[in-house]
């Protein structure tokens, strides 16, 4: 039997690694995917107005999210054309190396909350939306062998419990 203490110091923070770094790898190949198999920059446009189009036609999309897509996505899909699989791809990389980690699992919830309010919800959606949450909880062990810990940046996310936090030293 294992006893409490490896767990919380190698069992435990192994599994929130291994999260991590798959977490990173699944947007890595979302983004990658959009470049290279979807043609967005070949074609650029063409998947994502067929994309936001066919959204507009399904009844699980909210009315406020279809008056987004009319209005701006699809007056601005060059723009988004090029953004989305730009950030899928920085943001994988980031959070597989651990740079960053905390402020860029909120900008995949973001993406991910625009992915579901299209319309669309797929078993790997599911698994990354849920992984996000279960990161966020287990914050405390995000860190572990990442750049946020090396570069002492996780001092920046850290919740102050009340105190007022200088990043500026004095003498």
């Amino acid at each position: 039997m294992l006893n409490n203490r490896r767990f919380t110091k190698v069992i435990f923070p192994s599994f929130f690694i291994a999260m991590r770094v798959l977490f990173g790898l699944g947007w890595l190949l979302a983004g990658v995917t959009k470049v290279s198999t979807k043609s967005w920059f070949s074609e650029p446009g063409v998947f994502l107005t067929e994309y936001l189009i066919e959204s507009l036609n399904k009844e699980n999309v909210p009315e406020f999210y279809k008056y987004f897509i009319e209005n701006i996505a699809l007056n601005q899909i060059m723009l988004f054309n090029y953004v989305i699989p730009i950030v899928q791809i920085a943001v994988g990389i980031c959070i597989l190396l651990g740079l960053m980690t905390l402020p860029l699992i909120f900008i995949c919830l973001c993406m991910h909350i625009n992915f579901i309010l299209s319309g669309n919800i797929n078993l790997i959606s599911l698994v990354l939306y849920t992984s996000a949450f279960t990161l966020l909880l287990g914050r405390k062990y995000i860190y572990e062998l990442s750049l946020d810990r090396y570069l002492g940046t996780e001092k920046l996310f850290k919740p102050s419990h009340g105190k007022v936090v200088s990043l500026i030293q004095t003498d």
